[in-house]
């Protein structure tokens, strides 16, 4: 047995980013706009949710620019690499109306082709979102996301992933995990299973994945947890196994998911979730845990900046800024009707209670052509085919998958009930298509987007005073004046 590497010693001591810019959607927070924060100094962040299939579309789409073949050319197991070339790349892309070949689910038994793919998807962001530069880059998980959790977060890992963040849900596992997977340790991760107090346990073996070909020590990344109140702050940080290296307090403003308000749910005139003082964070709490803190939702303004400094923070998370500048990986006639139509003020974003199969209440810009339009939700035809959001669930065959957007029959007979399927949209189909990798379907249809963006969007009145485009450095450098730094150019 070949003698496991140590881990690599932690990278010398950087300055603490005052700015982290936001893991959005799936592949909105891209290895461009990442890249292009990081090399304005700050923590550039990628997406980890469903970059295999991020990964594999790219390919099929004849790989404009040759990035994705590139990020795999420096895989430290080429025949691993080369997998997902023979099956995924076309050289000339896919003919017009052809749908994209599906990829393999990840399980909660076996599935090794889902994680070989999970570990290259992962590993090709974060090595593009680090090239040509030595800033830090970070990548951004749903806990909810179990089964991909810890294969990858080892491809991040194996591309010299700086931080990990980690949010919807309780992510008590992930400080272990990232210890032992950058020791190329066997690791388990506990997968709930909707019903019952025992989770599963899943194991994923980096060393066997790579046949032993190690190649060479690891850093671990440090891990920020995102928590929407200092309450779980404390219970994470109580205990040296599921300590964080740091927080991220997100408020409900943000984009994306919001936690639901505490207490019983209510729901105002427009049937939004009404928050309360008690949804407040307490930062003086927060600065006594004694570990680094950032703000995230609604933070985008020099003021916020300073203000969350004064308070104790170490700085601010920003979004929605990001998702609406030039590198986002927002499709562009998307980024351009939003910008625009905030412009004219005629932009409506709705924090809806129903629409995200996690029962989270979930932010959504309402766009025609986008499942936003009830009749557009209407026409699709429900289809569960990358299944990222499925709750496992125990049936009288075994283990069975679930999702709430997926068609009501199925999540009927694999026992949930009907009514939990009501207003509920196919986030995984919805959110790739909003970055221009929507599936084809049959009759000529293609998916339509789902697109969720934060509700404050008063930073375009200094950003895009007139509509038009601006930088992930722009924004960098207005913020800067927040946080009492310059901005490296």
């Amino acid at each position: 047995m070949p003698q496991l590497p140590p881990t690599a010693p932690p990278a010398p001591a950087a300055r603490r980013p005052w700015l982290i810019q936001g893991g959005m959607g799936v592949g909105v927070s891209g290895w461009r706009l990442a890249r292009a924060v990081s090399r304005e100094g700050q923590l550039g962040v990628v997406s980890g949710t469903a970059l295999d299939v991020v990964l594999a579309r790219v390919l099929q789409t004849g790989d404009p620019g040759g990035h994705a073949r590139r990020a795999l050319a420096a895989f430290p197991l080429p025949e691993l690499a080369q997998t997902a070339l023979d099956c995924y790349f076309r050289e000339d892309g896919l003919d017009e109306g052809v749908p994209m070949r599906t990829t393999p689910r990840l399980r909660a038994t076996g599935g090794a082709p889902a994680e070989i793919l999970t570990v290259l998807g992962n590993f090709a962001e974060v090595w593009l979102a680090k090239e040509g530069h030595d800033g830090l880059v970070g990548i951004n998980y749903l806990e909810k996301i179990q089964l991909a959790t810890a294969p990858a977060m080892f491809g991040a890992i194996l591309a010299g992933v700086d931080h990990v963040l980690v949010g919807a849900g309780v992510p008590g596992q992930i400080p272990a995990l990232a210890s032992r997977l950058a020791r190329y340790e066997p690791c388990v991760t506990k997968i709930a299973i909707e019903g019952e107090e025992q989770p599963l346990d899943h194991l994923f073996d980096p060393r066997a994945l790579l046949a032993g070909h190690l190649p060479g020590p690891l850093r671990r990344p440090d891990v920020l947890a995102i928590v929407s109140l200092p309450v779980l702050a404390a219970y994470l940080a109580r205990d040296e196994a599921t300590r964080p290296d740091g927080f991220v307090i997100e408020t409900s403003r943000a984009g994306g998911h919001s936690a639901p308000p505490r207490g019983r749910l209510t729901l105002d005139a427009d049937g939004e979730p009404v928050y309360g003082p008690r949804d407040q964070p307490d930062l003086a709490r927060m600065a006594a845990l004694g570990l680094p803190f950032w703000l995230a939702g609604g933070q985008a303004d020099p003021g916020a900046v300073a203000a969350a400094r004064a308070a104790g923070a170490a700085g601010v998370q920003i979004g929605s800024a990001f998702a609406l500048c030039e590198e986002s990986g927002m499709a562009r006639p998307l980024r351009e009707e939003l910008r625009g139509r905030a412009h004219e003020g005629t932009l409506t974003v709705r924090n809806d209670p129903e629409a995200s199969p996690t029962a989270f209440p979930f932010k959504v810009a309402e766009l025609a052509g986008t499942v936003s339009e009830p009749e557009v939700a209407a026409a699709r035809r429900r289809v569960c085919d990358l299944g990222f959001l499925r709750t496992p669930v125990r049936g009288p065959r075994g283990l069975a998958y679930r999702c709430a957007a997926e068609p009501v029959a199925a999540y009927v007979r694999k026992g949930g009930d009907a009514a939990d399927t009501e207003g509920r949209r196919c986030l995984c189909n919805g959110l790739l298509a909003t970055i221009g990798l929507a599936q084809r379907r049959p009759g000529g249809r293609v998916e339509p987007p789902l697109v969720t963006i934060g509700k404050d969007l008063s930073f375009l009145r200094r950003l895009s005073p007139d509509g038009g485009p601006y930088t992930a450095a722009d924004v960098v450098r207005w913020l800067a004046a927040g946080a009492g730094a310059v901005a490296r150019g």
